[in-house]
């Protein structure tokens, strides 16, 4: 069942769908028969996304294992809300996974001391922070992990031109003044025109630009473009510095043998520290692991063995 819900982060009112598990009212790991409070997890959408697309279909099938899970939209974002439209802050957004564990802890049929959180693609870096730093966050899992911070900075491969991401700065800080003379925020496209733009531009660009651009997945309220002060706001970010804070709770990144970004997720794995699991996903890529059944599938199964045990019970944090 999928409740449309609100709550504050921030100062701003978020939008979410709470999903909550069809059948008897049994929590993973209550017992036969036993009504307790349900473990829950917070599910954060990738940059430019919204609850609809990939973090919706991750929590819905979160809700049919026996979980509530909770999909949102961040910050100036979505249905959320925030101005101006399509600001990109991680900083917000690490908030805002702080406020959708609070909005849970409150919740009757929710167990506040078995909440885990899940991020996909740049949720996958927020997550981590928000719970390196909130042990209310019982057990971490990301799904193709981005640094979006390295991403700006060097390209989802790691092979970006250092001029790019100097223009850009350029063109923000442009911006900015030009925001102050009352000419209004600046923004920039994220996905290429035309399919033979993001063809030029490799296979993680194509696959990109068609989950959120055709028919595929595309949404109205998904971003389509980020504000220029966005940029100033991600270039410094380092979602993963402090991931070895979340030990001893859990950790679990899923990532596809194909994605781009692979990288990412195992060198944040390599400094993670116990309790952790790397798992791969054979064939898939970045985008595969949105939405493609036979990449969705394994990952949904790893995730509900991984959550199923890991908030069974609470989790201790000293």
């Amino acid at each position: 069942m999928r409740t449309d819900v609100t709550f504050p982060s921030g100062g701003l009112k978020l939008a979410g769908h709470l999903y909550t598990p069809d059948g008897p009212a049994s929590a993973p790991g209550s017992g036969e028969g036993i009504r307790n409070p349900f473990p829950a997890i917070v599910v954060g959408h990738p940059a430019s996304g919204v609850k609809e697309q990939a973090a919706g279909l991750y929590a819905e099938r979160l809700a049919r294992e026996g979980f509530i899970a909770l999909a949102f939209d961040a910050a100036h974002q979505g249905e959320s809300e925030g101005t101006p439209r399509g600001l990109e802050d991680p900083a917000h957004r690490v908030e805002d996974i702080k406020a959708a564990v609070s909005f849970l802890s409150a919740r009757a049929e929710v167990d506040p001391d078995r909440i885990g959180a899940l991020g996909i693609c740049a949720s996958g870096g927020y997550v981590v922070p928000a719970a390196a730093t909130d042990h209310r966050i019982r057990a971490v899992a990301t799904v193709s992990a981005a640094d979006v911070g390295r991403q700006f900075r060097e390209g989802a491969d790691g092979a970006q031109d250092p001029a790019v991401i100097q223009g850009m700065l350029d063109a923000a800080a442009a911006a900015r003044t030009a925001e102050a003379r009352g000419e209004g925020v600046g923004e920039f496209p994220i996905f290429p025109a035309t399919e033979e733009e993001a063809r030029a531009l490799g296979q993680h660009a194509f696959e990109g630009w068609e989950y959120y651009c055709t028919d595929r997945a595309r949404h109205p309220r998904s971003a389509k473009s980020f504000t220029w002060n966005s940029v100033d706001r991600i270039v410094p970010f380092e979602p993963f510095r402090f991931i070895s804070l979340i030990a001893p709770r859990p950790l679990l990144m899923i990532v596809g043998t194909e994605a781009v970004t692979s990288h990412m997720t195992t060198e944040a794995f390599a400094g993670a520290r116990e309790p952790k699991r790397l798992r791969w996903i054979d064939g898939a890529s970045h985008v595969d692991l949105y939405d493609t059944d036979t990449c969705v599938t394994p990952a949904m199964a790893e995730l509900t063995d991984f959550f199923g045990s890991r908030l069974s019970s609470p989790v201790s944090v000293n």
